[in-house]
């Protein structure tokens, strides 16, 4: 499976917004772009394109995807009815680990990630190993019996840990257990997101 390897930090200062909790403090300390043009980088003003590719990029890093899985998702968000810039923030947050991040069973869409990859999950009464799986309204999902059982999660059941609720899941923090009531809208979308420059990008 093809991955991005390159340091999380480094990503993250090239986006100049922290992709990972663990980037927050060494983007405070190191603020200016990666490589030896980094501190004088920005100094003339970025053309339409650059702003637009920036922001793709910065979109494909925070969700994780690699180029062909993001153009996949632009293609599937054009051909819908509907703004097409909600439609594709609607298909990144249906995402299966995208949701298990959201509802605060990982601490970043990476480790998200892998503990789905991992095969620590059930949809709907079925193990899954499939990051990308997009859920739909009626979905549930739940960590699988033997892996409840795991200290990691053993400790979340027992703090009841969960981030703030979402409109379009519910959700039993004792139980680990959580259902799709709806589609996520995009005003729940709280990370600075221009989508129509995405779109925009690809309608070139």
């Amino acid at each position: 499976m093809a991955r991005d390897l390159t340091p999380i930090l480094k990503r993250s200062r090239r986006e100049q917004t922290a992709l990972h909790p663990k980037a927050i403090k060494g983007l405070t300390k190191r603020p200016t772009k990666p490589g030896q043009h980094g501190p004088n980088a920005g100094r003339s003003k970025p053309s339409q394109y650059a702003i637009q590719l920036r922001q793709k990029q910065m979109v494909k890093r925070m969700y994780g995807l690699l180029e062909k899985q993001f153009v996949r998702l632009v293609n599937e968000a054009e051909r819908r009815t509907g703004n097409t810039g909600d439609v594709l923030i609607e298909l990144l947050e249906r995402r299966l680990d995208n949701a298990v991040y959201r509802l605060g069973l990982a601490p970043s869409r990476q480790a998200a990630r892998q503990l789905v990859t991992h095969g620590h999950f059930m949809l709907n009464g079925r193990r899954v190993d499939i990051p990308s799986i997009s859920l739909k309204s009626g979905d549930s999902f739940t960590v699988r019996p033997k892996s409840a059982a795991n200290a990691y999660f053993k400790h979340l059941a027992d703090a009841g840990i969960a981030k703030d609720a979402l409109s379009w899941m519910s959700f039993d923090a004792k139980k680990l257990t959580a259902k799709v009531t709806s589609l996520p809208s995009r005003q729940e979308v709280t990370e600075e997101i221009n989508e129509q420059l995405i779109i925009e990008f690809y309608s070139r």
